[in-house]
């Protein structure tokens, strides 16, 4: 693959190694992955959802509309069972994966229900801890769910912002260490009602986002949920953001891009990440 230029790698580099930035994944991260047994995109995890349960031909490719139909129908651990059977299996970690577990980021937020990154985590790092988003419907007025490096409960606020390490949030929950998903039509408004407010989101992303910049990573804007979750995270944040959308942005997603003053890279992500690596090199041999 020939070299990609990006004028303000050596910046990213910098920050990302000095804790200045903060990954932000998506399920594109997946396309980095030599052994994809998982839904890495919100059309594909719907098609394999409704493979499994008949829903109405109008919502056979809207995955939070399905989710709901499978959860009124059949009911909420039907759901959780269908999921829990799509991302099973989890993909050996991307040189990607690897080299941001490894960075000198001290939060990452992965928005996708597979466990690679916390994989990644796990071979690359001690001490960290994930927070996970909760469904309603299993933990009403619970928002989050923490968790050890090793998937035991890390138990209240003050104790997540006591267990040091690194920080792992994934607001859609995800496979393990307890199944937790907001996948259908009532998650996402019971999220949404209240993250303008920011109550779902915990203190610990809260105080670690203050003044930092969010690379995004194998993300689209090109939904109104993407959004408004990638809006909300980044309250109060840095003023300065950069996305890899190798993609021409949809006329929503440019005006979002606008709007979050996310600097978009133009690049494919696999460049992007052998081009971070080479830039990171002299950083980490030192």
């Amino acid at each position: 693959m020939s070299k990609v230029s990006i004028p303000e790698l050596d910046e990213i580099a910098d920050r990302l190694q000095r804790g200045g930035v903060i990954p932000y994944l998506g399920p594109g991260m997946l396309s980095l992955c030599a052994d994809l047994q998982v839904p890495a995109t919100p059309l594909a995890l719907v098609e394999r959802l409704t493979a499994k349960v008949s829903v109405p031909h109008k919502i056979r490719h809207r995955l939070t509309q399905a989710a709901q139909f499978i959860e009124n129908f059949k009911h909420r651990k039907s759901v959780v069972a269908l999921m829990d059977e799509a991302f099973e299996p989890v993909p050996t970690p991307s040189p990607l994966h690897a080299l941001l577990a490894a960075s000198g980021a001290g939060m990452w937020v992965d928005t996708w229900y597979d466990d690679t990154f916390a994989t990644a985590l796990a071979q690359r790092r001690g001490a960290w801890t994930q927070v996970q988003g909760l469904s309603q419907s299993e933990h009403f007025g619970q928002w989050t769910a923490a968790y050890a490096a090793d998937g035991s409960p890390v138990e209240g606020e003050q104790a997540l912002q006591d267990a040091g390490g690194a920080l792992l949030y994934r607001p859609l929950g995800g496979r393990r260490p307890a199944s937790n998903y907001l996948v259908s039509d009532s998650d996402f408004v019971e999220v949404l009602t209240e993250i303008d407010i920011q109550t779902p989101i915990p203190a610990a992303v809260q105080q670690w986002r203050m003044g930092r910049s969010f690379l995004f990573l194998g993300c689209r804007f090109d939904d109104q949920l993407t959004r408004a979750f990638a809006r909300q995270i980044m309250k109060r944040s840095s003023e300065l953001h950069w996305a890899v959308l190798p993609e021409e942005p949809t006329r929503m997603e440019a005006r979002f891009l606008a709007e979050q003053n996310i600097r978009r890279l133009p690049v494919p992500l696999a460049g992007f990440a052998d081009a971070l690596a080479g830039a990171l090199q002299p950083a980490q041999a030192a």
